[in-house]
Parts: structure tokens; sequence; C-alpha cells
């Protein structure tokens, strides 16, 4: 799994639009969307920043110790719609 359905998802969750993400991290919505799609990598201080934005550490942390990218989509997935 590629890491932009991971940054969507904390996106989501944070009930952020892509718009508004954009305006957050200083970007386009088109990057966003880029990134999103796994179209175009951010660099570390925008992936810092998205991390700061959506409360997301844990993921980040989860990512980058190992965890497998599905079992952080069904963690984010299961606080979302619960």
């Amino acid at each position: 799994m590629k890491f932009g359905a991971i940054m969507q998802a904390c996106r989501e969750r944070a009930g952020l639009s892509q718009e508004e993400m954009a305006e957050r991290l200083h970007r386009t919505q088109s990057c966003i969307s880029k990134y999103e799609n796994d179209h175009k990598v951010p660099d570390m201080p925008t992936m810092l920043r998205w991390v700061e934005v959506t409360g997301a550490k844990e993921v980040f942390v989860a990512f980058f110790c190992g965890m497998d990218g599905l079992s952080i989509m069904q963690n984010i997935m299961t606080f979302i719609g619960g």
C-alpha cells in the first residue's frame, strides 16, 4: 500500500477538505491530490506539517516503524466510522 491513501484517511479523519489542507500547508489543492494519489511524494517538512495539522502522530509512527498500511487504514476507518 502506498502512503497517499493513509494521508487521505488522516485528512478526512481530521475533517479537512483537500482545499483546507492545501491552505494550511501553503500548497495547491492539486498538489494535495497528487500526494494522496501517490503521484507526488511530500518532502519531510511537508509530511511533518501534515501530521501536525491532522493530529496523526500515531499513524506516522506506526507507518515508519513498519506497521503495514492495511492495519493502519483499518484503525483509521474504525475511528472515522465510530
